[in-house]
């Protein structure tokens, strides 16, 4: 005799969570966060923070940039450009000079070439890092200053630099900021 067995279906992810778009980070926490990495030596760290609020990137395009994406030789450049894996777009960036300080450290402690990537796994010292492990890095950086962790997360790093600027003009240039972002229409940005 057979037994029936019963299936039920597999429990959504989000079941009993709030979701929703994530926080961006405010200048007191960025810099909370930017002190922390400091005082523990943390460079690659350093380097990743400031470049994905610098540049505004999606985690999947952050995490697979090369130095030769954002340096010329061994001078990194002021801007950059890269395209983006969701659009097929170009999208230039500035990186500032606290940034580009971090990434130079970065490229000489760990010996990197040109064509090596800018965030290298430790697993795999060939690949990069995955989003999942950005996503897990985030999360700590968010977690390490008593921030809720659920409310931050990967594309709040993205919406970070744009928020600020439409705080700082008085709600007055959402185009500036969908610029930034690189969306082709406003209500995205909204």
């Amino acid at each position: 005799m057979y037994a029936l067995t019963i299936y039920s279906p597999k429990e959504p992810w989000n079941k009993n969570k709030l979701v929703g778009q994530k926080l961006p980070l405010k200048t007191q926490q960025i810099w909370s966060i930017r002190i922390r990495l400091e005082l523990f030596k943390k460079t690659r760290d350093l380097a990743l923070f400031n470049l994905a609020i610098d540049s505004k990137l999606r985690g999947c395009d952050l995490v697979v940039l090369r130095v030769r994406d954002i340096c010329h030789g061994t001078a990194i450049q002021s801007r950059a450009i890269v395209i983006r894996k969701k659009t097929q777009l170009p999208v230039q960036f500035e990186i500032t000079e606290n940034t580009r300080k971090f990434i130079s450290e970065l490229i000489a402690t760990q010996n990197l070439s040109s064509s090596d990537y800018l965030f290298k796994s430790r697993a795999k010292p060939s690949d990069h890092i995955s989003t999942r492990q950005y996503g897990r890095i985030v999360d700590n950086w968010v977690d390490s200053i008593g921030l809720d962790k659920t409310q931050y997360g990967t594309h709040a790093m993205r919406r970070t630099k744009p928020s600020l600027i439409y705080k700082k003009t008085k709600n007055k240039n959402l185009i500036a900021c969908q610029l930034l972002l690189g969306h082709r229409k406003l209500e995205s940005t909204v």
